[in-house]
């Protein structure tokens, strides 16, 4: 089997040979999984730096991934007049080929980048989005479903491509809950959600959505929507055991060696016994466990530990 077909039946539990692995930032040439970004429109400038093309600024104080800043939609008199960039604009995807030639046997996963309700509180600042949600229901919405309709056009041109699958990057919880309640959750993203996931599944691609934080009152609903891969970076939050009980066999888990806890402070041995522990609760369904590997000093990951999650992933296969 090349990598393709490992994440394949990994992801529809049919019995890989062995675990697939994604490495996100380092070490690539070592990932059983490529992933592509769809690339800013042919032409645009940004005003400063750090200007993104929905207008608000991207902004690094640090070495972490930074934060948003200037969110364009201060009032909703700043929406009448807004205009969302096109997803269809040309430059777009004209380097999806050549990544597709390059990275031949690879499983190629097609990202948007931030999405969903992340990006529309970037569009309108957290605090507000959160308040609207409440008290300016219709407008947000409407909001909303600007994005997530430019996300299903990014879709339907990563299906003409014929990747693999499209990933969604939208953070849900905090570190014991949803940043909003499950019900408000249900009633306003969970169908918006499924109709992007049906389109993917349309297109023949897995869909693999990605949350921080504590997300657990909603993976029966997103299982139930359609998705094929979750993403969690800190399965601690959750437990590997209750994770692996109640989901195991039903979602494909890709899950890193906890990125708050045993990644940052662990020893090699706890690290070794983690993802053990990881493939043994969650890979044990014929299937059905990716593992994951990040380089994050920014977060006081040293350069050991990562060698040795690095050791840790590639003894699990030997």
């Amino acid at each position: 089997m090349n990598s393709r077909e490992i994440v394949q039946r990994a992801i529809e539990m049919k019995g890989p040979e062995r675990v697939p692995i994604l490495f996100f930032n380092k070490d690539l040439e070592k990932s059983d999984i490529a992933m592509v970004e769809y690339a800013p429109a042919a032409g645009f400038v940004p005003s400063e730096v750090g200007e993104t093309e929905w207008g608000f600024v991207w902004e690094r104080l640090d070495d972490t991934m930074g934060q948003p800043r200037k969110p364009p939609i201060l009032s909703w008199d700043d929406f009448r007049s807004y205009e969302p960039p096109d997803p269809n604009a040309k430059g777009r995807f004209d380097h999806i080929e050549d990544f597709i030639r390059c990275k031949s046997g690879k499983y190629l996963l097609g990202t948007m980048g931030i999405t969903g309700f992340n990006l529309v509180t970037f569009m309108r600042g957290f605090e507000s989005a959160l308040v609207d949600l409440y008290v300016n229901r219709d407008s947000i919405e409407t909001l909303i479903d600007m994005v997530f309709s430019f996300e299903k056009e990014i879709i339907r041109n990563y299906g003409r491509y014929g990747l693999d699958a499209v990933a969604f990057f939208d953070d849900w919880g905090t570190q014991d809950r949803l940043m909003i309640s499950p019900t408000l959750w249900r009633e306003v993203f969970k169908s918006r959600y499924k109709e992007q996931f049906d389109l993917v599944h349309e297109f023949g691609m897995h869909v693999y959505f990605h949350s921080c934080g504590f997300i657990y009152d909603i993976i029966p609903d997103l299982i139930e929507i359609g998705v094929d891969v979750l993403n969690l970076n800190q399965p601690d939050l959750f437990g590997i055991e209750r994770l692996g009980e109640e989901f195991g066999g039903r979602v494909c888990f890709n899950c890193p060696v906890d990125h708050q806890t045993v990644a940052i402070n662990g020893t090699r041995g706890e690290i070794f016994e983690y993802v053990e522990r990881l493939n043994r609760h969650l890979g044990s369904y014929n299937g059905g466990f990716i593992g994951y590997v990040e380089e994050y000093h920014s977060i006081g990951m040293s350069d050991e530990n990562y060698r040795n999650i690095v050791d840790a992933f590639e003894r699990l296969n030997r």
